[in-house]
């Protein structure tokens, strides 16, 4: 049996990463590949209970070292709970976010260093990196529009934070991409949601073609 493939779709808010996550599996089922959709933090009991934790917006939140340690925390169960399992088993993981969403939020966004981010994942989930990292790029105005739409019952702590914090955000997603190129694939996401999807099929066909 053939290992899977972990794939990651990163992007700031309303990029539209969970809808490319479930048209992936689709296009995959269609190829008769298994896969699992995930998303984080979640993904497993224990992680989403964190997830509670960390998007509810009731009491005053969380500093920014208590929330990277809380996301490290919920991926470390993650990872050696689902994903790992699902990649020996064969499958392919489609995750809707992953470290690099800790790289931008936590680190460009709340101001923790890269290496800090990457330690703790390095403690927590032993490193593991995606195959490939789609990460979805979409215009402050589209973002803001389709997050509206999404968030009609308002949105949660992280992705209620101000146009600042945001813009913090995506430069640290471009920082990240542009320092790791083998692992990243930048898809323009201002489209409809099925151009966009047939561009993150091209980005991968190298991996598509090794199935």
């Amino acid at each position: 049996m053939m290992q899977g493939k972990f794939i990651a779709f990163e992007g700031g808010e309303g990029a539209g990463k969970s809808t490319q996550a479930r048209l992936l599996a689709a296009a995959l089922a269609a190829q008769g590949i298994d896969s699992v959709v995930t998303r984080e933090p979640g993904g497993t009991p224990g992680a989403e209970s964190i997830r509670a934790l960390l998007l509810g917006t009731e009491g005053e939140g969380w500093q920014p070292r208590a929330e990277a340690l809380l996301f490290a925390a919920a991926r470390s169960d993650h990872v050696d709970r689902l994903i790992r399992p699902a990649i020996a088993a064969g499958k392919w993981v489609i995750c809707d976010r992953y470290v690099d969403s800790s790289r931008a939020y936590q680190g460009g966004g709340g101001g923790l260093s890269d290496s800090e981010v990457l330690d703790l994942h390095r403690i927590g989930s032993s490193g593991l990196l995606p195959d490939l990292t789609l990460l979805i790029e979409v215009t402050p105005e589209i973002a803001r529009q389709r997050a509206t739409t999404r968030d009609v019952g308002g949105a949660d702590r992280i992705g209620g934070r101000d146009d600042a914090y945001h813009a913090k955000v995506a430069a640290a997603f471009v920082r990240i991409a542009d320092a790791e190129p083998a692992r990243f694939a930048r898809i323009d996401g201002n489209s409809d949601a099925q151009s966009v999807h047939m561009a993150v099929l091209k980005a991968l066909e190298p991996l598509l073609g090794a199935a």
